[in-house]
């Protein structure tokens, strides 16, 4: 059978390099993260949706953050655990599973950047247009950004992988630890400059939107707030504002670098522990920072603990 036309049904993943003396320090670390973000997102989620109080439209914005980070957690970590604890030779994973894997971690990378670009959108207004906060952030607005932060990168990643299954394969072995859609489209034997154009057209123009937008909402905000002489108001603004920046930078700086260290092939393990801590250090540090930021949810949760 032609290998240019052959479509292999179970691949082998390369996955982690560790010597066997680490395999069970990375299984604890990786169980730690996965239980630590999994329990705080869910809880934070639980403590928001729960309280009446918590109902505003910041808050509601910000639970898209902790379902997509528990998501994210749930796609990567688990098949790590189950990898690292399996011989090399044996790291078997269907064409279906890996194709699965490939959208879901596009899927949640993607959406990482457009939530936290709804909740730039609802600072801004909050800020800029205090009086007219109400009129604008309505509960179809918040339908609407609500659909818009899933159903965009829904609609790219699907294009981004569609383009990649459609090539047939003459290796049979991913060289990564996880599924994504370069170790898809490298698979195959056929030209893959489409996969290429479309992938660093999406990726620059995720970041350019991303960033562009962040930059101007803080420069706008940041010259109302010189211009305004109610310190009481821009200390609440600074203070609200920190928090929404500290965990896009966090995410931004987390996805950067494995992007950067994709380009250098001299050190490939580094660059998988890098994809690694961008599903583990925002995800971890987003409950965190807004939790003990954002005085409503850490006075609802010292008022829990103390009561219990």
């Amino acid at each position: 059978m032609d290998n240019q036309t052959f479509k292999y049904t179970v691949l082998l993943m390369e996955g982690l390099k560790i010597a066997p003396q680490s395999n069970h320090l990375a299984f604890i670390f990786l169980l730690i993260a996965y239980i630590f973000i999994t329990v705080f997102n869910i809880g934070i989620l639980v403590q928001i949706l729960a309280d009446k109080s918590l109902h505003d439209p910041m808050y509601i914005l910000f639970c898209h953050l902790p379902i997509n980070d528990v998501m994210g957690a749930n796609i990567l970590i688990p098949r790590l655990l189950k990898d690292i604890l399996t011989d090399p030779t044996e790291r078997y994973i269907t064409y279906v599973e890996c194709v699965s894997q490939a959208f879901l971690n596009h899927f949640h990378g993607t959406t990482s950047h457009t939530i936290l670009m709804i909740m730039t959108f609802d600072r801004y207004v909050a800020i800029c247009n205090p009086l007219r906060y109400s009129s604008i952030m309505t509960s179809k607005m918040m339908v609407i950004l609500s659909v818009g932060a899933w159903c965009v990168p829904l609609v790219f990643v699907a294009i981004l992988l569609s383009l990649s299954i459609r090539l047939s394969h003459c290796r049979f072995v991913i060289q990564n630890h996880m599924c994504d859609n370069p170790s898809v489209f490298k698979l195959s034997c056929e030209s893959v400059v489409i996969n290429n154009v479309y992938g660093l057209t999406f990726t620059v123009v995720l970041l350019t939107s991303s960033m562009g937008s962040v930059f101007i909402t803080y420069f706008r905000i940041a010259m109302i707030c010189i211009k305004s002489k109610n310190k009481a108001t821009n200390s609440k603004a600074i203070k609200t504002c920190s928090t929404h920046l500290t965990i896009y930078l966090i995410m931004l700086i987390s996805g950067l670098i494995p992007i950067i260290l994709h380009r250098f092939s001299e050190n490939p393990e580094g660059r998988k522990v890098a994809a690694i801590l961008f599903y583990v250090i925002p995800s971890s540090m987003n409950p965190i920072i807004y939790g003990l930021q954002a005085k409503e949810i850490r006075q609802k949760v010292v008022k829990l603990c103390t009561k219990k």
